[in-house]
């Protein structure tokens, strides 16, 4: 499978608005990074994407994507949600419906916030037609095994995604023992690093660490960074197979 990194920033994205530091105004792409999102496709032809996020339509015109089979929703934050109306084009595209995975909550919110989007599907596709399904448990979908993993993002719950060997973990404040228990094994790790100082519902750079350090990942790379975290600055201070993530990065497995 091949996993493509849509956005690996924070809410804000980066460059800022209003601000001329020096990760804002860097003339390194990788320092470029809109919101947080990672799509997924599988060998069989079947695309996952991870969160839909306010940059989707741009960051499926940059990479060509006009295919998404599901979506795994993370949690209902703004910047991992509101592009959910772009998902109306590849319905329209594939006259088809999709189906939104995420924990009872999620589905519930999405539910009551955006309800035109679910719909049967019809003879018209001017609108997004969408099925919501919750879940709390490992589930196949497109004959590969999806595994919620529970985690805890200030007080909220939320989840992050086991897909085969690859584990995407964002907006982290703590990873449950019994989650890191799912995450054994795993060889790709794509894993929350909000800034260095530190933060109430994200973890740092040194949790960060701590946590590729615990679940010992073959690689590990960073996502969800605000323009606090310079691209080659962060990668000077990394340990072997810890790596700074950046929109557009490919990873196959």
């Amino acid at each position: 499978m091949q996993l493509t990194m849509l956005g690996v920033g924070s809410s804000a994205g980066t460059p800022m608005l209003g601000c001329d530091c020096q990760t804002c105004t860097s003339h390194d792409p990788r320092n470029n990074r809109t919101r947080c999102s990672s799509v997924i496709q599988l060998n069989n032809g079947k695309t996952l994407l991870i969160d839909t996020g306010p940059d989707l339509r741009q960051q499926a015109l940059r990479e060509g994507l006009t295919r998404i089979d599901a979506v795994l929703y993370t949690h209902t934050h703004a910047d991992h949600l509101h592009g959910i109306d772009d998902l109306r084009v590849f319905c329209q595209l594939q006259r088809s419906q999709i189906p939104l995975y995420g924990s009872p909550e999620t589905i519930a919110h999405i539910s009551q916030k955006f309800a035109y989007t679910l719909r049967e599907p019809s003879n018209f596709w001017d609108l997004p037609v969408l099925k919501g399904i919750s879940i709390d448990a490992p589930f196949e979908l497109f004959e590969q095994k999806i595994i919620p993993i529970p985690l805890k993002h200030g007080i909220s719950d939320i989840y992050g995604y086991r897909i085969g060997n690859i584990a995407y973990l964002t907006d982290v404040s703590n990873i449950p023992d019994s989650s890191l228990m799912l995450l054994q094994g795993v060889k790709i790790l794509l894993l929350d690093c909000l800034r260095y100082e530190k933060h109430y519902t994200h973890i740092n750079f040194q949790q960060s660490l701590h946590y590729a350090k615990q679940i010992n990942a073959e690689a590990t790379y960073l996502i969800h960074m605000t323009h606090e975290l310079e691209f080659s600055q962060l990668s000077d201070q990394l340990p072997q197979n810890i790596f700074v993530g950046y929109d557009g990065l490919k990873l196959s497995l």
